[in-house]
């Protein structure tokens, strides 16, 4: 391979990862932690958390669990500031998220 193929791959592959950090570095910080909204999220829908994360949805950042209660996926949205609940739906078991 060409040096200056090599270059650009390096150059390439530089990028990627200034883009992941950068990408990292505009997550606001959180009041709450993930633990602490898990928390509150199992006490409005008792179950198994089969996912959980903080996530921009709707242009807002949140954090949001899939809680497992029996054939169902109970949703839960939590405020990462307040820690009000701000989506409380379900889903089939099948259902796409």
């Amino acid at each position: 391979m060409k040096l200056s193929a090599l270059i650009g791959l390096a150059a390439l592959a530089g990028a990627c990862g200034a883009t992941a950090a950068m990408a990292a570095a505009h997550k606001p910080a959180a009041k709450l932690t993930l633990a602490q909204a898990r928390a509150i999220a199992l006490k409005v829908a008792p179950g198994t958390v089969a996912e959980g994360e903080y996530e921009k949805e709707n242009g807002a950042w949140r954090y949001s669990f899939d809680i497992r209660q029996g054939n169902r996926i109970h949703e839960i949205g939590v405020d990462p500031n307040t820690g009000k609940i701000i989506e409380n739906s379900y889903e089939g078991a099948h259902d796409a998220d």
